[in-house]
């Protein structure tokens, strides 16, 4: 098993930034695609953003050149730089990865972290 670790979430005022982290723990082979989701009440869950383990990375096009993913691969650990945050940005923020041990590649994901934006 896999355990992940968010951390970052909170109160921000429209404009504002914040940095949410994910730690992977735990029965770790190859930690190949992570990401992150957001929900907000009421609405489908949204991919954010993904980054592979050489980090070439993906955004949805709502977040494009607000926010930035990057990871550690020594510490097993991916973050997101969110920036110019708006109220519709307000979501619990959930990160993905993907645990590759060949041939089978498992999933696994984190407990959420909120972000409010908000005056």
């Amino acid at each position: 098993q896999v355990q992940l670790v968010e951390s970052g979430g909170g109160l921000v005022q429209p404009g504002g930034s914040l940095r949410l982290s994910c730690a992977a723990s735990g029965r770790i082979f190859t930690i190949t695609n992570m990401k992150w989701y957001r929900q907000a009440p009421g609405k489908q869950r949204e991919l954010v953003a993904t980054i592979t383990r050489g980090g070439n990375t993906n955004y949805a096009d709502s977040v494009k050149d607000r926010f930035t993913i990057s990871r550690d691969n020594a510490k097993n650990t991916m973050y997101l730089q969110m920036n110019s945050l708006k109220p519709e940005d307000t979501a619990v923020y959930l990160c993905n990865v993907h645990n590759l041990r060949p041939p089978f590649e498992y999933d696994y994901w984190g407990q959420g972290t909120q972000v409010t934006v908000s005056s």
